[in-house]
């Protein structure tokens, strides 16, 4: 047996508001049973409590309205479970990067943090084989991320060797202006040449290099670190900032164990002010 509940009654046994509840209508997630015609007004039945109640347990895990909608649409038990594993799946990597950004601020607020350590070094003009490209900020990552997979395919499918860690450089436009040019590459025993990959020459540089131990979410701790040392020095940022993969994800799952070398160029060495120029 069912019975007719307002919209307000119905905000009450389901802790629901009754804002959210003219949302889910209009979005189509939870439609009242019956509307008056004449007045308007939204009319529940109690069959729909159950539902509700379900809507407001996923919606408190933050899933959107429109995961929400399918897994109550859907009577696959498989595109049910997948949308729950996906769903857990985000609220893992979320709590991963919350559990990140509050070690990196217990770091930051640390009365005595590690004390950094740079050292100068003439970086040797070397080639290597590379993807280069014009990228956004928010989209490096995933730029990256393609890239390297360019890289590594281009290599295996040459019959190549690494012959270094891989590495990146990053104008200082990507940073201050949220684009600018960026290289990724590897450095290999022979030329490879397959699509957006292919052999680039790395001027030579004078570098202050320092090295960051742990994952990447506050790699900017050791980049402000580093810039600060170069101003207290008085040494003139110059080009792109160097950065050599030590440990990285492909190495090791331990992310405390990952080592990247950030390199900044401290003064020209030639006409190019990247310090880079394709190869021939």
């Amino acid at each position: 047996m069912s019975a007719w509940l307002s919209i307000g009654e119905f905000a009450t046994v389901t802790h629901l508001s009754v804002k959210t509840l003219r949302h889910y209508h209009e979005a189509g997630l939870l439609e009242p049973e019956r509307i008056d015609p004449h007045s308007g007004y939204r009319y529940y039945s109690t069959r729909q409590v159950p539902t509700a109640q379900v809507i407001r347990r996923f919606r408190d895990l933050d899933m959107p309205v429109r995961d929400v909608a399918r897994l109550l649409a859907t009577g696959d038990v498989d595109e049910r479970s997948a949308l729950i594993a996906e769903h857990l799946r985000r609220l893992e990597q979320r709590l991963a990067a919350t559990t990140d950004a509050v070690g990196a601020l217990q770091r930051l607020l640390a009365p005595d943090p590690p004390r950094l350590e740079v050292v100068h070094r003439r970086e040797p003009a070397r080639r290597v084989t590379a993807v280069e490209g014009d990228v956004a900020l928010d989209d490096v990552l995933d730029w990256y991320g393609a890239a390297t997979a360019e890289i590594d395919a281009a290599v295996a499918a040459a019959g190549a060797h690494r012959a270094g860690p891989p590495g990146g450089l990053y104008d200082n436009a990507l940073f201050t202006d949220g684009a600018g040019h960026a290289v990724v590459f590897v450095p290999t025993d022979v030329d490879v040449r397959a699509g957006r990959v292919h052999p680039v020459d790395l001027g030579a540089r004078e570098l202050a290099v320092t090295v960051h131990h742990g994952p990447h979410d506050d790699i900017d701790l050791t980049y402000g670190a580093l810039g600060a040392h170069l101003a207290e020095h008085a040494l003139v940022v110059d080009g792109p900032v160097h950065e050599t993969y030590l440990v990285g994800p492909p190495d090791t799952d331990d992310a405390a164990a990952w080592r990247t070398e950030i390199g900044w160029p401290v003064f020209a060495t030639g006409p190019d002010s990247r310090g880079i120029r394709p190869g021939a």
